[in-house]
């Protein structure tokens, strides 16, 4: 925002430099980010933050100059000479929705000659970024600038036979062309200003097109009215025009200023365009605002801001930022705050001013004496494991919980998947992050392929996040999930093996996670995932319980999003897998006998999984059958069509003796006839 010093001077006096006055308002809270000379003029840049909207209006910024500087505000005297007239004659108002519209004044100014406003009126606008058009538009969009209140002038003679202003709701469907002459479809969503009959301005953003103010207007109706900043701001975003106008009432106005800046308009039509100005104002106001009051203890304010200021300097800095107070037997203050203020509601607002006031740079810096050392709690210790192992092997990246729900289609989800029950969002930014993730397959896919654009061809990316799925009460139902993704091949040096980044080389990236984990008790069995390759996926059992899917994705998904390497992805519920997991670490005692290792070689038909062969082999051991490892598989001359060999080292130990030769063959006959019997396995 950009503020003219000379205009400001009209307001309070400023007799220290603008470098001065740029560095107290920064102090204060007013961050001024630059000073630029034009047209004889310094123009301040100002950042405003979003509870300090009061400030785009010149007078508002007066008092805080002058709060800081101690001189007193100059407001503009409205002198008006009114005709004997009466504004009933003119125009009566109606609020049918005043949750929308708390407040709608009106005031009629006759016989205006239309033409270009003064040259300083002029001026104040181009150095505030607007440019002048009539002497009747300039005047609106100036007292904006001055007072913060957004006007609007209508062309009295275009609103028909015996007019009258109706603020009401838009019908769906309805139209309005506004000012731009762009036709707008309106929703009931959305606040309308009508003559009774037609629309004629949509309510804080723009006025309509079919009582503009021309070089024929002669009468005119000024508008000064209160609108809820909320509805205008959906509205200025659903429509994209967001004006000067709706960012103000988006931000939160004064309803008691409404009057005053009305009858300024008409003071400076009475004086620029020479307008007759018809007796008393139309008012709508059907629950007038009762002004904020709020209570302030002197002795919480040093306590917050750890100071040792006086009552009476905490009463000093109210009346030098115009708050009416009166003090208490206690001591306490009851400050009733003016309504342009309309960012402070609490206690804790009121500290806020003094602390500007008095200068946050003299407040003293000190520790807290009751500091007290932080500890994780198991689940965030377990998260932190999680962290920590996949980051040795992956790089972690972080995507939006929005998506496109186009990607359920892209990663080919059945249309009954209830993973496509997806929240939607009540106001997207664009219809790419329009629902909530569901799971995390989208994002990493959308990841790989970017990186693959740019010629990044080993990756192996992981990422931690929420996914949210609709809730029986107002709020999702959040989980946390690990997803990782992987394609290309390992980095080769004299340390590593160049090796293809596959199914396996993802499993065992899954195992080394559950082993650290703590997860007592985890299997992968052949099982058909959505999005990901037929026969190439195993979901992932932990305590034979399912807490996840791992394989490689399908050619088609790929495909969707342009990656034509071949990438393997898995995605694991970690709320589920923190619940089985043990959280005692547990210790044994080194064994001081030594184990005995025998092998194992099996033919088995192709179809028959290492897993469930395990599994065979532990289920007919004792518990001296301490590892099984497999070793070789073999598919080749030698072996059968249709089948394979498989070939497996047993490890056996017990804790309390030295094993012998015929305890360890009676488990070996035992496994080799549970085998035979269970697979139809032959011995090799």
């Amino acid at each position: 925002m950009g503020v003219s010093l000379n205009w400001l001077k009209q307001y309070v006096d400023v007799e220290e430099t603008p470098e001065v006055i740029a560095h107290r308002l920064s102090m204060a809270g007013i961050l001024v980010e630059g000073l630029e000379e034009k047209n004889g003029d310094i123009i301040m840049d100002l950042d405003l933050t979003p509870n300090r909207g009061d400030c785009l209006g010149m007078i508002n910024l007066a008092r805080e100059v002058s709060a800081l500087n101690g001189r007193p505000v100059r407001m503009p005297e409205v002198v008006l000479r009114e005709n004997a007239e009466n504004i009933e004659d003119y125009i009566q108002v109606e609020i049918e929705d005043p949750d929308l519209c708390p407040r709608y004044t009106a005031r009629v100014v006759k016989n205006c000659v239309i033409g270009p406003s003064p040259d300083w009126m002029q001026q104040a606008l181009i150095n505030s970024g607007i440019r002048p058009i009539n002497n009747i538009v300039d005047v609106t969009n100036y007292v904006m600038l001055e007072t913060n209140q957004p006007l609007h002038a209508f062309d009295y003679r275009l609103l028909g036979q015996n007019p009258r202003i109706v603020v009401r709701r838009a019908k769906d469907g309805e139209t309005l062309t506004t000012l731009d002459e762009v036709e707008r479809q309106l929703d009931s969503e959305m606040l309308l200003i009508t003559d009774g009959q037609k629309p004629i301005a949509l309510a804080g953003v723009m006025g309509g097109l079919n009582t503009e103010i021309n070089d024929d207007t002669r009468d005119v109706l000024l508008e000064s009215a209160n609108f809820l900043g909320t509805n205008i701001r959906k509205t200025a975003r659903k429509l994209a025009m967001r004006s000067e106008s709706s960012m103000r009432f988006e931000k939160g106005l004064d309803i008691n200023g409404v009057i005053y800046a009305v009858n300024r308009a008409a003071q400076l039509l009475q004086d620029l365009a020479g307008g007759e100005v018809v007796s008393g104002i139309c008012d709508c106001y059907p629950q007038p605002v009762e002004p904020v009051t709020i209570l302030l203890r002197p002795q919480r304010v040093n306590q917050v801001l750890g100071t040792d200021l006086g009552t009476g300097e905490i009463k000093g800095y109210m009346n030098r930022l115009g708050l009416a107070f009166a003090e208490q037997d206690d001591g306490r203050l009851l400050v009733q705050v003016p309504s342009y203020r309309v960012d402070l509601t609490l206690e804790a607002d009121l500290i806020e001013e003094v602390a500007r006031l008095y200068g946050y740079d003299n407040i003293p810096s000190s520790l807290s004496q009751d500091a007290s050392c932080g500890w994780l709690n198991p689940y965030q210790k377990f998260r932190q494991v999680v962290t920590t192992v996949m980051a040795r092997y992956f790089n972690e990246v972080i995507n939006y919980s929005f998506i496109n729900p186009i990607a359920f289609d892209m990663i080919m989800l059945p249309e009954d998947s209830p993973l496509r029950q997806a929240v939607r969002i009540a106001n997207p930014l664009s219809e790419e992050q329009s629902v909530m993730r569901t799971l995390l397959l989208p994002g990493l896919l959308k990841s790989l392929s970017t990186n693959l654009a740019r010629r990044n061809m080993n990756l192996s990316l992981f990422e931690t996040g929420m996914v949210f799925r609709p809730g029986e009460g107002r709020l999702p139902d959040e989980r946390l999930k690990l997803g990782a993704i992987v394609c290309g091949r390992g980095q080769t040096n004299w340390m590593k093996h160049d090796i293809e980044m596959d199914y396996y080389y993802l499993k065992g990236m899954a195992e080394i996670l559950l082993e650290e984990t703590g997860c007592p008790a985890y299997s992968f069995a052949a099982a058909p995932a959505p999005g990901y390759h037929p026969g190439r996926t195993a979901a992932i059992s932990c305590k034979g319980e399912e807490i996840g899917i791992i394989g490689e994705l399908h050619p088609a998904v790929l495909e969707a999003y342009g990656i034509k390497e071949r990438a393997c992805a898995m995605e694991i519920d970690l709320d589920k897998l923190y619940s089985l997991c043990s959280q005692r670490i547990e210790a044994h005692e080194i064994p001081r006998y030594p184990a005995v290792e025998r092998d194992l070689a099996l033919l088995l038909e192709q179809s028959r999984i290492m897993a469930e062969t395990v599994q065979v082999i532990r289920e007919a051991a004792s518990g001296l059958l301490e590892k099984v490892t497999l070793f070789d598989v073999y598919v080749g001359e030698q072996v059968p069509a249709g089948y394979k060999s498989l070939a497996f080292r047993l490890t056996f130990q017990s804790y309390d003796r030295t094993l012998t030769d015929a305890e360890v063959n009676a488990e070996m006959e035992a496994i080799r006839n549970s085998v035979q019997a269970r697979l139809q396995a032959t011995i090799r």
